[in-house]
């Protein structure tokens, strides 16, 4: 009963994992991208990467946001919406936003920025257009060309398959512990099944934290059905209950004055003293309908939701705020989609989280290498490989080496194509899947070691070119960015270089492999009982 047990549990590991791997290695790569995306997003416009946060940022941000309103109405008088943006540790530029008119039948105008050394205050260059980190956040739980609810329908069955196979893999593993530090080089499948071991306990409790959490996020999408039994509007009536500042007002076309903004002011400090206010945004300014929305930083704390106040633009009169104190239900809930997004977490812990991130990635990958792995070493001398390995093989050579490369040809493109080009975010984002189409239609003909040679010297080069390009092309690079102390650029650097030289490593490994005669198969044979017993 105990060995059929054990066995029910392994081919539930192995079949859960196996099917949504490929998928689940693009959520976790670009989920771990995202937890530096403004560092990202930074990195891909120059232009802001003189500017260095102010030392007394939160006791100027008075006089920012009322500069802000003059500019603004000066400016765009009859824009609809109004966003000032002021500088945060990981985002230090100021921004006076506003919308440009709307195209027929669209909803929004798009934002049109100018920026602000609020240092100086002096007006920026204005950046190149791009995404950012935020492509690859918005490409981890919304993937890309393909509808947002479907997507995240998508994402929700992968993750549940994944936290199925942390599950199954705790229970399969009876020496956890002491397969942490267990490493057998050179042995063929054993050896990735060590690295697969080792990668997933090392972070075991990140994995599933970040997993449940990342359900917990879109639970509401998975459940809506109390909601919708409670409100007439559903979810959305659900988050208007428990979100006070979720007011929505029609919109006027009675012109009235905007309320004196020092007013307002005195009312958020009075509420919210030493604040740090992040977006001050003013919706129909100079119309009766006018209202103002002010956010703070949550700062540190377990805490997902921003605090916000709701004035009324005509008067100043407060119309709402975020609640105090929160329900235990709330608290559970706000408190587990903040520990996901790591919006919380201090330079360390973001370190952490991306660290951690890297060992779900390798987790991953190592699974799904696994897989074919032990599927060659069981097949006779001379035998064909089944259209299935043959399939699992060609996903793993590109995915595996398709995102990384896919991921440098983005950085390429943004520092490479003209800074006048129409839809210039949306051509980046489309070097990114060409470049990944590239290797995937490459691993259709032939997935041999010498294939996975080649793409590991192609993403060594990749890599390097990346901060290569950036210093070719503008007044930064990583020695200037270490001297400057500007940490973000040095660390982004840094990293591609790290990346160069481990594929770099992985290709010389590679190229002793080619001209190693490879082993019979009946010395490198791993019975299905011995891997069996490997996990019990």
């Amino acid at each position: 009963m105990k060995e059929s047990f054990f066995r029910s549990m392994t081919w539930m590991h192995t079949w859960v994992g196996l099917l949504v791997c490929w998928l689940l290695y693009l959520i976790f790569f670009a989920g771990t991208i995202s937890f530096f995306r403004d560092e990202v997003t930074l990195w891909n416009q120059p232009a802001l990467h003189s500017i260095q946060a102010p030392q007394e940022r939160i006791a100027q941000q008075r006089e920012q946001i009322i500069a802000g309103v003059d500019y603004l109405k000066a400016t765009a008088p009859e824009s609809g919406r109004w966003g000032i943006y002021l500088p945060t540790e990981r985002e230090p530029q100021l921004n006076y936003a506003y919308e440009k008119p709307r195209p027929e039948g669209k909803r929004f105008g798009g934002w049109q920025d100018h920026y602000i050394n609020p240092t100086t205050g002096d007006s920026l260059q204005q950046p190149r257009e791009t995404k950012g980190g935020n492509f690859f956040y918005r490409l981890h739980f919304d993937l890309h060309y393909i509808d947002v609810r479907t997507a995240r329908w998508i994402v929700c069955f992968a993750s549940l398959f994944m936290l199925v196979a942390l599950i199954s893999g705790v229970v399969i593993h009876k020496r956890i512990f002491k397969d942490m530090f267990s490493f057998r080089k050179n042995k063929g499948s054993r050896s990735w099944l060590d690295g697969h071991n080792v990668s997933s306990v090392l972070a075991l409790p990140f994995h599933i934290m970040i997993t449940y959490t990342g359900l917990i996020t879109l639970i509401f999408m998975l459940f809506p059905y109390p909601a919708m039994t409670a409100y007439d509007d559903g979810v959305r009536g659900l988050f208007n209950d428990v979100t006070p500042t979720n007011v929505r007002t029609k919109s006027s076309d009675v012109a009235a004055p905007l309320t004196p903004i020092d007013s307002v002011l005195d009312q958020i400090y009075t509420n919210w003293p030493n604040a740090d206010l992040t977006r001050f945004s003013i919706k129909d300014p100079n119309k009766t309908s006018a209202t103002i929305t002010v956010r703070a930083s949550t700062g540190t704390l377990v805490r997902d939701q921003t605090p916000t106040m709701l004035f009324n633009g005509v008067d100043g009169s407060l119309i709402a705020k975020s609640v105090d104190e929160y329900s235990s239900t709330e608290v559970f809930y706000d408190s587990l989609t903040a520990l996901h997004t790591g919006r919380l977490a201090n330079p360390l812990l973001r370190w952490l989280y991306f660290l951690c991130g890297i060992a779900g990635c390798i987790m991953i990958a190592t699974g799904c290498i696994m897989w074919a792995k032990r599927i060659r070493e069981r097949m006779k001398k001379d035998q064909k490989a089944s259209f299935g390995l043959k399939l699992v093989e060609g996903l793993n050579l590109a995915t595996l080496m398709g995102l990384p490369l896919a991921t440098c040809a983005f950085f390429i493109a943004n520092r490479l194509l003209p800074l006048s080009l129409t839809q210039r975010a949306d051509k980046e984002i489309l070097a990114f899947f060409i470049a990944w189409l590239a290797v995937a239609l490459f691993s259709l003909f032939k997935r041999a070691k010498m294939q996975w040679y080649l793409l590991a010297w192609v993403n060594a080069v990749a890599c390097i070119s990346v901060p290569l390009i950036n210093a070719l092309t503008t007044k930064g690079n990583i020695v200037s960015y270490l001297l400057n102390s500007q940490w973000a650029l040095f660390s982004f650097d840094l990293v591609c270089l790290v990346c160069a030289l481990l594929f770099a490593l992985q290709a010389k490994k590679l190229r002793t492999q080619l001209h190693t005669p490879t082993p019979t198969t009946r010395s490198n044979h791993v019975t299905k009982n011995s891997l069996v017993e490997q996990k019990a």
